[in-house]
């Protein structure tokens, strides 16, 4: 069985668990305690993060756009990066804006301050971090808002990765309770489809030591 290194909250996790689940491969995982940086694990992935992903064949692949760009190749019936250049192309920037832009401005603020950098042990939540990232949070969601309400999905008309990527950093935020809904009805009505489908049930089941999530986090109705 492939098998999956990750970790519950970790954004890019959830986003290569959620492209295995929709396009249907079956795979284990495996919590990956990064800061205990297990010589075996450093072999495999010299950056120490997660998530790496060991095929049966042995192959292991490291970085989580390193992993959904094989897959894509590799598994090509449900295609997650677009049909046309011009999809891909919007495809490729979306997942970019989520795992970079949105990463910096709100996670890295909010989850990395909050959760990770107790459990790595670096110290004390910074609170003008925290200020900032709510304050980045908005725009964000409005600008999730307005995609939503301009094309069927993120990208386009098709669910692609930009729509897994979005929804991997706004879950890992929702499930410790960090996101008011009612800032943007159509990000909430996105989510909420996001949320219905099968991949997303893994997730929903996700359990953290310590963090217990807002009752809505498994509704799919909120």
């Amino acid at each position: 069985m492939r098998l999956l290194f990750h970790l519950p909250l970790s954004p890019f996790s959830r986003k290569v668990r959620l492209a295995l689940g929709e396009k249907r491969i079956p795979f284990d995982t495996r919590v990956e305690r990064v800061w205990d940086r297990r010589d075996d694990f450093l072999a495999m992935n010299p950056a120490c993060t997660v998530p790496v992903l060991q095929e049966e064949n042995g192959l292991t692949i490291a970085d989580s756009t390193a992993i959904c760009e094989y897959l894509d190749e590799a598994y090509p019936d449900m295609p997650l990066l677009g049909r046309t250049l011009a999809e891909r192309v919007e495809v490729r920037r979306l997942v970019a804006w989520f795992d970079g832009k949105f990463h910096a401005e709100v996670g890295m603020n909010l989850l990395y301050e909050k959760q990770m950098k107790r459990l790595m042990g670096r110290g004390n939540p910074d609170a003008s971090a925290i200020r900032a990232g709510y304050a980045n949070l908005r725009p964000h969601l409005e600008y999730v808002g307005w995609l939503a309400e301009t094309r069927p999905w993120l990208a386009g008309p098709m669910l692609t990765l930009a729509d897994l990527a979005a929804a991997a950093h706004l879950s890992a935020l929702d499930f410790i309770g960090d996101i008011d809904w009612s800032l943007n009805e159509a990000a909430k009505d996105w989510y909420a489809r996001m949320k219905s489908r099968p991949s997303f049930r893994p997730l929903l089941g996700d359990r953290v030591s310590g963090v217990t999530p807002p009752d809505h986090y498994a509704n799919l109705d909120f």
